[in-house]
């Protein structure tokens, strides 16, 4: 990836077909990092995009951030490598020094957009003598490097899109290789990169498709071995639309803030896409690497609902809150989101036990889809005693004594063998036991004197979370106010 920005969802996706890929073949997986155009880096964005496929669990196992035996990672730091790579190529006559001023490449831009074709270099300095270009050298003008493209590419199979080849040759103008400021291009730093740190295979962007069989003619005039290249298809929005950078909601940051698992991204981002035995949500990293076969990806964009994000992120949660150890740090999460939310109130130190906030984790499971769902207004019951008077119940029923009574009772005898489904059904039974008291006036007394809202999950589900000893303790506070 470039260093022009952080991390987004296409980043991610071309990063986690690379990394199921070198696992299934017992691999290994190099983040390297293009920042050959300082102008557009972006302070930060290096350590942002490794933090963030740290965070997605997909790390590197050579980066610029752990090393390894092929860096510098940085395309920055090889610069001396390119210099190399292009002189090189200078002396066998693939490459030449091009001194066209940026006006003169300007004026060709603009003539060609002025004749509705596409811009192209009309490899003028291509044609320059040995005398000429020391000439020019001496004069002290200013040059880049240029590669010769010939024509009579030959083909090469894509791992996904099968046999290609695109004659460059006719329809681009010799492309730059070597800046005037001693960077290179793409062109060259892959093709030099690729081979120096002994890359067997490359999944990359079908944007590139087109640019191979110039890399692949890089390639034969270094005199060196190709790697196998696969393109991937383009991830689209579900209406087909390119994905939107503007409101910053693709990138990866957005969604670790958020609160989403980085499982449920792997898994929607796979899902809409192809390479897999078939369609299931709910798949692991692990799941995900044993049904990967690069021969099952298709050539058609993959289309991506994030719609349907909070679906796969409630399966996921759902997962995690059922493994013990991954619900053990589920639980200081939400401590911590409880403090961060409701810390300015008066939040009981019973509330952030472990064996509290885990029972309130796997009541609500496969009901929430976040676990900031759980630190909503909503569940405030859960992390604040409501203030409740008798006034306000009495407004519901005159019964409020003989409901309090009845329920006190209930509380005792069931103990700590309380169920949703044992509750409910005692519930109407006690409802018969008064005056006049409907079952739904009841349930809204209830409610009030549990939460203090109107709205939330229900009764029994309230009274199971909280447990014997809190509903009572709620009960004869309002009672007795």
């Amino acid at each position: 990836p470039t260093t022009t920005g952080f991390l987004h969802l296409g980043g991610l996706r071309t990063a986690l077909y690379n990394y199921i890929f070198a696992k299934k073949h017992q691999g290994t997986f190099i983040l390297r990092l293009e920042d050959t155009d300082q102008n557009r880096v972006v302070p930060g964005a290096a350590e942002g995009i490794e933090d963030m496929l740290d965070w997605a669990g997909i790390p590197p196992d050579e980066s610029p951030g752990r090393g390894g035996p092929a860096g510098p990672y940085v395309q920055s730091l090889r610069l001396e490598l390119y210099r190399r790579a292009s002189a090189a190529l200078l002396d066998s006559g693939a490459a030449y020094r091009c001194f066209c001023t940026p006006q003169r490449l300007e004026l060709l831009r603009r003539e060609a957009l002025r004749s509705q074709q596409t811009p192209r270099y009309d490899n003028r300095c291509r044609h320059l003598t040995p005398a000429e270009v020391a000439q020019k050298l001496s004069q002290g003008l200013d040059c880049v490097i240029r590669f010769r493209l010939e024509k009579g590419v030959e083909p090469f199979q894509d791992l996904v899109y099968g046999w290609n080849k695109h004659e460059v040759a006719e329809v681009e103008g010799d492309p730059v290789i070597l800046k005037g400021d001693g960077f290179p291009t793409y062109h060259l730093a892959n093709v030099v990169d690729d081979h120096y740190m002994g890359i067997t295979h490359v999944l990359r962007g079908t944007e590139w498709l087109a640019s191979t069989s110039k890399h692949l003619l890089l390639y034969k005039a270094f005199g060196w071995e190709p790697p196998q290249f696969g393109h991937l298809p383009l991830l689209l929005n579900k209406d087909g639309g390119k994905l939107s950078k503007r409101q910053g909601d693709i990138f990866l940051e957005r969604f670790a803030r958020d609160g989403f698992l980085p499982e449920a991204l792997l898994d929607i981002v796979t899902n809409c896409g192809s390479g897999f035995t078939e369609k299931q949500m709910g798949r692991t990293l692990k799941e995900l690497i044993s049904q990967f076969e690069v021969g099952r990806i298709t050539t058609h964009s993959a289309l991506l609902d994030l719609e349907a994000l909070p679906e796969f992120n409630r399966v996921h949660l759902t997962r995690h809150i059922e493994n013990q150890a991954l619900r053990q740090r589920l639980v200081r999460e939400l401590q911590g989101l409880v403090e961060l939310v409701y810390g300015d109130q008066q939040v009981d130190p019973d509330v952030l036990e472990n064996e509290y906030v885990e029972r309130v984790l796997l009541l609500r499971k496969g009901h929430i889809s976040l676990l900031k769902n759980l630190v909503s207004s909503d569940y405030s019951y859960l992390w604040v005693r409501p203030s409740v008077s008798r006034q306000q119940l009495q407004t519901i029923s005159a019964e409020v004594d003989e409901i309090g009574k009845l329920v006190l009772g209930l509380m005792t005898r069931q103990g700590a063998a309380l169920t949703v489904e044992e509750l409910n059904k005692d519930l109407r039974s006690l409802q018969k036991q008064t005056r006049e008291t409907k079952y739904s006036s009841m349930m809204q007394l209830l409610r009030l004197v549990l939460s203090g809202r109107q709205h939330g999950p229900s009764v029994a589900e309230m009274m199971v979370t909280l447990g014997a000893e809190e509903v009572c303790g709620r009960i004869q506070r309002a009672l007795s106010s």
